[in-house]
């Protein structure tokens, strides 16, 4: 299938795909591979092996999952796929499966093994060649292969994991009970680059300029002498996709960034400024917080917010299109987390993105996501070897819906102004403690809820601000950050005392998974 207009093909490329059998960890693979500079597509568990050979990869990487391959609902493989002849690496559940499927044993053990263990080498392997006889492996399962299959060599073990790690070189089909993904096994990406470099053969020129290059020959074939629209937020995500494209095909992109009011303070004046001035880009700045507040009046469901924002958007964009000779393409900043998070064939829909689940289908414009395939990692360093200002590239993620799903029920313009300046604070304050590159994310959330305090030995109804900020590689897992108590103290002290309205701040000190980084 041909990559869509902007998007480079992954045909370029040598793809290795994982498999996703339900892992917390399925993400995390992809990046691992993606960090030694082959590219990474994760596909759905139930693909079967004609789907596999259309995708033409190098090898395949089979992830972990929460199953038993002894269950009623177990999931399963494709048997055919392991016959391919398509180097494959099982980890942990993918691990069991592999022997399930081959006619080893998997088995319940008396102990579960969660956390460190302790590996030993006992055989000459790929995947653990010229590391440590002993070293330290990050487990997480109670199943575990008892028995390799006929044709496998056992190349390591633990105390409670007598096939801790096995291989058939000659059939090219490798396994760990172990996670090599995670930063707890310390030697578990020099496994997986054993496994790409060596059992896949792959090359490794999944590199950022090579990204941009073939992102830059994507766009020219795609748009022929056509305009291009990009819809800019002055976030990295969108700085990044028009660079991209500006690179590629010059003033046939204009640039248009909607205000919608949803922005953090002073921000609209700082997109105009940097984009007109610094990057001397073509830009439309259409003034629009009006027709998206009226859309939204009495609206709180959070999912009808980001579908009523995601249309509004298109339309301003349609609309703008009329006036722009022969305009029939939209660029957008859609990064791969954002698909994953929307809903896909791979992964249940968590939440929807104004810029993926939120799109209109009757949509009159064709989209050009140069970054769909993006983690924000990635796009960050994209966007340091395009030039980009460091301001910009390292600006923490913002949601395309911005502060709307930051008010946790209904926008009005009052409680607008309120999260707005509580914000501008916390941010301040973070920079002020040297913390903002360390965090992922930082920002104010208003509940539209009223609680009683007292100030100036009076009694107050007003506002809670909670503060969010959270330390993550990708937004795929999250951590609440432990910010020092002296800066939280200021920060509490200044919304309190500076933002009329409000009159208790709380910090969320949740992580992600159970929760979300964004509270809508």
């Amino acid at each position: 299938m041909a990559a869509p207009a902007g998007q480079a093909s992954s045909g370029d490329f040598d793809k290795v795909l994982v498999v996703d059998f339900g892992a917390q960890y399925a993400q995390l693979i992809a990046r691992r591979v993606r960090e030694a500079h082959v590219f990474s597509e994760i596909v759905p568990r139930d693909i079967t092996a004609a789907e596999v050979e259309a995708h033409r990869p190098v090898g395949i990487i089979l992830s972990g999952g929460p199953a038993s391959v002894y269950a009623e609902d177990a999931y399963d493989l494709d048997p055919e796929i392991l016959a391919l002849g398509i180097p494959i690496l099982g980890i942990c559940y993918g691990h069991q499966v592999i022997a399930h499927g081959l006619g080893g044993d998997v088995a319940r053990n008396d102990v579960a093994e969660y956390g460190r263990a302790n590996l030993a080498i006992t055989s000459d392997s790929i995947l653990l060649r010229d590391l440590p006889e002993e070293q330290v492996v990050w487990m997480s399962h109670r199943d575990a292969v008892a028995r390799a299959p006929e044709g496998f060599t056992v190349t390591a073990s633990t105390p409670d994991s007598p096939v801790a790690a096995m291989e058939d070189p000659l059939r090219g089909i490798y396994g760990t009970q172990f996670h090599p993904e995670v930063v707890h096994t310390a030697r578990g990406q020099e496994m997986i680059k054993h496994f790409l470099y060596e059992a896949c053969k792959a090359r490794p020129l999944w590199t950022h300029a090579s990204i941009i290059e073939q992102s830059v020959e994507a766009v020219r074939a795609g748009v022929d002498d056509g305009t291009v629209i990009c819809g800019l937020s002055g976030g990295v995500d969108s700085s990044v996709a028009a660079t991209l494209v500006h690179k590629a095909i010059g003033d046939q992109l204009v640039c248009v960034f909607v205000d919608h009011g949803l922005l953090r303070k002073d921000e609209a004046e700082q997109v105009e400024a940097t984009f007109r001035s610094s990057f001397h880009m073509n830009l439309i700045h259409v003034k629009a917080q009006d027709r998206f507040l009226d859309a939204l009046a009495g609206v709180t469901d959070p999912e009808q917010k980001r579908k009523i924002i995601g249309e509004t958007f298109i339309r301003v964009f349609e609309e703008i299109a009329e006036d722009v000779s022969d305009a029939r393409f939209l660029v957008q900043g859609t990064l791969y987390p954002d698909v994953i998070e929307s809903g896909t064939a791979d992964a249940a829909k968590i939440k929807s993105h104004h810029n993926v689940g939120g799109l209109p289908a009757d949509m009159e414009l064709k989209l050009i996501e140069p970054l769909r395939d993006l983690f924000k990692d990635e796009v960050r360093a994209v966007g340091e070897e395009l030039g980009i200002p460091e301001e910009i590239v390292w600006r923490q993620p913002f949601p395309g819906p911005g502060l709307a799903v930051r008010i946790v029920g209904e926008v009005t313009r009052e409680r607008l102004e309120i999260l707005r300046a509580a914000d501008a604070i916390v941010l301040e304050e973070v920079r002020r403690a040297g913390l903002y590159r360390e965090l992922w994310q930082s920002f104010a959330v208003l509940p539209a809820i009223r609680s009683v305090g007292v100030q100036g030995d009076g009694r107050t109804y007003a506002y809670p601000i909670v503060v969010r900020a959270v330390t993550s590689e990708d937004a795929m897992t999250a951590d609440w950050a432990r910010i020092p108590f002296d800066v939280l103290e200021r920060i509490s002290s200044r919304v309190i005392n500076e933002v009329p309205g409000v009159n208790r701040v709380a910090y969320d000190i949740s992580s992600k998974p159970p929760a979300t980084i964004e509270w809508e």
